[in-house]
């Protein structure tokens, strides 16, 4: 799996004009799966993400996590994290999951997120979204189970 977290103080996604999710101060998360992944990737990613230390403490350092400080997630699927651009101009996506098994390893994902009680809002899987985000920091970071 891959996700590409962006720490921010709010953000939101629109599907066809209607507000699908919004949080505030947490993360962004766009999350791509490959036919490989399950258990695992998924197991390894919520903990990484639920214990990383990006946020400020009362010292100005990045040392607090996002359950420590009480923030939100909004999950967001995106395949085109498996985008292959190495032959010609137009990218190749052949490395990312099946959809019914991608969308099953995104929902196992935001679930297990859940599951330590972080709020998490999504976007739809396989939709055409709109987001929107105030990258707080800039504070990026990918994760690629495939490099763990």
């Amino acid at each position: 799996m891959k996700v590409v977290l962006q720490r921010v103080s709010s953000a939101s996604v629109t599907i066809e004009g209607k507000l699908n999710g919004k949080i505030g101060q947490g993360f962004m998360l766009l999350v791509g799966a490959q036919d490989s992944d399950g258990p695992e990737e998924i197991n390894y990613l919520v903990h990484k993400i639920s214990k990383l230390r990006v946020f400020s403490d009362d010292a100005g350092k990045m040392n607090l996590s996002i359950e420590d400080i009480g923030g939100e997630i909004l999950s967001v699927s995106q395949f085109t994290l498996y985008a292959d651009t190495k032959k010609g101009n137009r990218p190749s996506f052949i490395g990312a999951g099946d959809p019914k098994h991608a969308e099953a390893c995104y929902q196992q994902f935001n679930t297990a997120l859940r599951t330590l009680d972080i709020p998490v809002e999504t976007g739809e899987f396989g939709a055409d979204m709109q987001v929107s985000l105030v990258n707080d920091g800039p504070v990026t970071i990918i994760f690629d189970t495939d490099h763990k």
